[in-house]
């Protein structure tokens, strides 16, 4: 059971103003207890990182990036553990709580190499006795504001680029799952990182978020988590100039060409939509299926859900399905699928006998759905999804369009062609084309529409820690 002390203020670890205890969703057991505080600890945190801003940012690259490395070393050395830590208080599956911790550790890798590209400009001049060039600066003390669906690699996708780049990082992790995240943090803490240059307070969202904003020395605030919250989140942002990074809420559809491969579709929708049993951003929500493969899609596809296993995750027998985080998401995800049924939509899945104990859902695909239905146009964040036919790529493609959010979409079809010309219009900043996990280090993440502002991964991430300063020089 976790009791070290888990705030890290200024390099010292501490105890907050009280303990949460911290429970596993498969059995409501004890799995740890986390500091607790409020805005005090979130004042000094931040004033923490203004202290240790200036020396970090002016510490040569080549020493922030061997830190780093350092970091990702350990991370990956002590993945297994954190692996059983994380799988015991968000209910993930063995495999994929180590897997999240490995692909955390991928950030902190990727980025301290990153840290020591070159990052100006040197600007063709027009005057003789005038030179120009462009240099990138750390933009300051940033706010990092993770949820509990992935809480290690949302975080590390954050710390990661905001270090590389010479910033320091206030961060608060979810409060359903902010064990592993805590460790992942004494991580970095263990491989060097200078006192104040990270800190981690535990609290509630809303007081520790405004605190953080009000803050003179915070200069960026980068959030994962829903659209309401991310609105919220802008609107306070924007009263001091503070520059927002937001990955937001998704609705992804899952486009399904008359041309595509079945097999390969079939398994990519089971990953696309069950992976972390549906609490993914980037989940599919909506099969959206031609009508000369709808049925056999279907069936494939119902006969793969119906095989599932549901259980613990951590079970000599991994199962395929967890639970859900917990029954206020047990709640959204059954109102979504009864909603959809009283206005007659059909369930194609079987129904099912779930463990007795613990935050299980069923898995469920539904067709006939109405469009008025909300399923058809929100966030489900479970495991349960809807199918619609399509005649004709327009048609498909105004489905897929059909809803304010746009951060990911997939599209299946051997044609590359037509996968290139299909993906151009879905509205999404992410599109999966014959691929189920987009998701990379090396590659930006971000939505349009209502999804978010700015792109986290690949050289953009670190871009937006970064502030362009110009130089016009006269010789």
């Amino acid at each position: 059971m976790t009791t070290m002390p888990s705030q890290l203020i200024d390099g010292a670890w501490e105890d907050g103003d009280s303990a949460l205890e911290i429970t596993n969703p498969a059995d409501g057991s004890t799995v740890g207890h986390v500091a607790w505080s409020g805005p005090e600890s979130a004042t000094r945190a931040a004033d923490a990182a203004a202290r240790a801003f200036g020396e970090w940012s002016e510490l040569p690259a080549r020493r922030r990036s061997d830190i780093l490395l350092d970091a990702a070393r350990l991370i990956s050395e002590r993945a297994d553990s954190l692996g059983v830590l994380l799988a015991r208080e968000a209910g993930k599956r063995l495999p994929e709580a180590v897997g999240e911790l490995a692909f955390s550790a991928e950030y902190f890798r990727w980025f301290a190499e990153q840290a020591r590209r070159p990052n100006g400009e040197v600007i063709p001049h027009e005057a003789g006795d005038r030179r120009h060039v462009t240099v990138r600066r750390p933009v300051g003390v940033v706010a990092s504001l993770t949820p509990w669906n992935f809480p290690c690699s949302i975080q590390a996708r954050k710390l990661a680029p905001a270090l590389a780049a010479g910033c320091a990082v206030v961060a608060r992790v979810s409060e359903k799952a902010p064990l592993a995240a805590t460790e992942m943090i004494r991580a970095l803490d263990d491989a060097g990182v200078p006192a104040g240059v990270v800190n981690l307070v535990h609290g509630p969202a809303r007081e520790i978020t405004q605190t953080l904003l009000d803050h003179e020395a915070v200069r960026a605030v980068t959030f994962t988590g829903s659209t309401p919250v991310g609105r919220e989140i802008m609107a306070s942002a924007a009263r001091r100039v503070v520059r927002p990074l937001l990955e937001l809420g998704g609705d992804a559809a899952f486009v399904v060409l008359d041309d595509a491969d079945l097999d390969a579709a079939v398994e990519g929708a089971m990953l696309a939509k069950f992976r972390n049993t549906g609490q993914s951003c980037i989940a599919a929500n909506r099969f959206v299926v031609h009508e000369d493969v709808h049925d056999e899609f279907v069936e494939r596809l119902v006969t793969r859900i119906d095989a599932m296993s549901i259980g613990d995750g951590l079970a000599a027998d991994c199962p395929d399905l967890g639970p859900v985080i917990d029954t206020s998401r047990v709640e959204a995800v059954n109102s979504l699928v009864d909603e959809a049924i009283s206005q007659g939509a059909r369930r194609l899945t079987r129904e099912r006998e779930l463990p007795q104990s613990g935050t299980f859902v069923a898995p469920t695909l539904l067709t006939d759905v109405p469009d008025s239905a909300a399923i058809a146009t929100q966030e489900v964040f479970g495991p349960a999804a809807a199918v619609f036919r399509f005649r004709d790529l327009d048609e498909a493609v105004a489905r897929a369009n059909r809803t304010e959010m746009g951060l990911a979409a997939y599209v299946w079809s051997r044609d590359l062609s037509r996968c290139w010309r299909t993906a151009e219009r879905l509205e999404a900043g992410i599109v999966g084309v014959n691929n189920a996990l987009p998701s990379v280090a090396f590659a930006p993440m971000g939505g349009v529409k209502q999804s978010g502002l700015g792109r986290e991964g690949a050289s953009l991430g670190l871009e937006e820690f970064e502030d362009v300063r110009y130089l016009s020089v006269g010789l």
